[in-house]
């Protein structure tokens, strides 16, 4: 049984080309999850402002309607052609995109963005809309990007899933496995370490900090974390992987073969009241595959 409600997968459209490699992405999804997906396309009418007195705010609205009724058809051909399958709902919406998305993402098991700018060096960047639903959407979110020089995001390769013992990590984990399962995928669980202000207090004592029982102790701490899940989910082919350094860094090492990358919001050591925090924010903009930010269920009660 899958951990998830069965909820729509919801992808935002814009008229971008990202907005459209998302959507061919998420109606993957949805036929993997076997779920209904929305197309949402939002535009905010009242802050529609022209200097002349033609055309009126009014027949600018009718414009702006017509303009994402023909985007949300548009978004709906590039999912039908890549799963026919998959039933689609076409949402247009009076308000700000970041609002909508964020009002319907309380109904949604998974939301999902292409990036918003395009940076040097051909690596597509989030922008403030990406990271706020990212940090605020009540589902997980999905920004997706194809890997440099190529057009669609990668479709072979592992899950990969960063592991820090937190609460956010766990649902990270539940929903790596599922993915890893949905995708007949092998999954990477990345546990990074690095104890580097012991080593500064140590260093000051003149003591000497033992790599090797931290890193086995670190192996253990994995183990547990993966072990009933395992028995979960025997489908799934699991490689484990314990190392000194930056989670970011490595998690993108890992990242850079996989076809996705499952973090939680806030690892360990996150600021309270940090609803994404900065490894999260790192890995959105640098990945190169699609990156699944998970939520607890406890992350936005009060």
């Amino acid at each position: 049984m899958s951990e998830f409600p069965d909820k729509a997968v919801i992808a935002g459209v814009d008229g971008m080309a990202s907005s459209l490699t998302a959507v061919r992405w998420a109606a993957a999804e949805a036929q993997r999850r076997r779920v209904e997906l929305w197309l949402v396309h939002a535009f905010d009418k009242d802050s529609l402002e022209y200097p002349q007195p033609l055309p009126t705010r009014d027949e600018l609205a009718d414009m702006a309607r017509m303009r994402g009724q023909r985007l949300l058809r548009q978004a709906r051909e590039v999912a039908r052609e890549a799963e026919p399958s998959v039933e689609v709902q076409l949402i247009l919406r009076y308000e700000k995109p970041a609002q909508a998305l964020l009002a319907m993402s309380e109904d949604a098991g998974l939301l999902v963005l292409g990036p918003e700018e395009i940076r040097p060096l051909g690596r597509m960047l989030v922008g403030s809309v990406s990271i706020g639903l990212a940090a605020h959407a009540k589902c997980p979110v999905a920004v997706v990007r194809p890997r440099v020089a190529e057009e669609q995001p990668p479709s072979e390769g592992a899950v990969v899933v960063g592991i820090d013992g937190t609460r956010t990590s766990e649902a990270a984990l539940a929903l790596a496995f599922e993915e890893a399962s949905w995708r007949r995928a092998p999954l990477v669980a990345v546990h990074t370490w690095d104890h580097a202000f012991l080593s500064a207090l140590f260093e000051e004592a003149r003591w000497t900090l033992n790599a090797r029982e931290i890193e086995e102790r670190e192996s253990e701490v994995l183990a547990e974390r993966l072990a009933g899940w395992q028995e979960k989910y025997p489908d799934v082919a699991v490689e484990r992987v314990v190392t000194r350094g930056r989670p970011a860094d490595e998690l993108l090492h890992h990242a850079d073969r996989a076809q996705l990358l499952v973090v939680g919001s806030r690892g360990r050591g996150g600021v309270a009241g940090m609803l994404l925090g900065s490894t999260s924010q790192h890995l959105l903009s640098y990945a190169l595959c699609p990156v699944i930010v998970a939520r607890s269920p406890e992350e936005g009660k009060p």
